[in-house]
């Protein structure tokens, strides 16, 4: 395997998720659901793949009238940890967060969140001021408004974070298609990563049902 000259690699980074809830997801309105869902998944699923850091928080998710847990498909991805339950929309002002960033011995943090124009900000703002150097993935996060979304990548783009998408996170920790982090990613790109998968689905079912050869280069 190459060395990674990236930005971020495995080594480097830690994943800090921020209020992927459902009663908080329907306050806000991104693209759509099933994709910011579908999208923090994969981003989830690549960092427990490649041994990345990863803190999870929710905002109210108990002790309230309502639970709201955090989304059950990160749930499954992480089923062994307690997401850090918050009472203030700045994650960052929670030392119980703080003290779990500074655990992974990590200082590039990439970040994600619901909503982007205020936990998010407010978290990314934070860890600006202490010194990370901050991606934050935009297709992961959404804002109460598409207004509201744009005008917070801008301004945290201003402050120094810097904005990035899910797959350009993972393919930037596995640039080297040979390398085994990349084999073991390959199926969260492919089956999360848009409709790749469902062209490959198919054609191997036209091969295994004999409708088409195999072509030579698969033998």
């Amino acid at each position: 395997m190459s060395e990674n000259q990236n930005e971020l690699t495995i080594e480097n980074c830690a994943v800090v998720l921020i209020d992927h809830q459902p009663a908080v997801a329907l306050m806000t309105t991104p693209r759509s659901q099933t994709e910011l869902i579908s999208n923090v998944t994969a981003l989830a699923k690549a960092a427990k793949i490649l041994d990345v850091p990863t803190v999870l928080t929710t905002v109210g998710a108990t002790g309230g009238p309502l639970v709201d847990p955090i989304f059950k498909e990160l749930s499954e991805v992480f089923p062994d940890v307690e997401p850090i339950d918050r009472v203030s929309t700045n994650s960052w002002s929670d030392p119980r967060l703080r003290a779990a960033v500074e655990a992974t011995g990590r200082r590039k943090l990439v970040m994600a969140g619901l909503s982007t124009d205020v936990c998010l900000a407010q978290a990314v703002l934070g860890a600006l001021k202490s010194g990370y150097e901050v991606y934050f993935v935009t297709d992961c996060s959404a804002g109460v408004s598409p207004e509201a979304h744009e005008d917070a990548k801008t301004r945290l783009s201003m402050a120094g974070a810097r904005p990035v998408n899910w797959a350009a996170v993972v393919s930037e920790w596995t640039p080297d298609y040979t390398s085994p982090e990349r084999v073991a990613v390959t199926d969260v790109l492919a089956r999360h990563g848009g409709t790749a998968a469902h062209y490959t689905d198919f054609f191997v079912a036209q091969v295994s049902a004999g409708v088409v050869k195999t072509p030579d280069f698969l033998k």
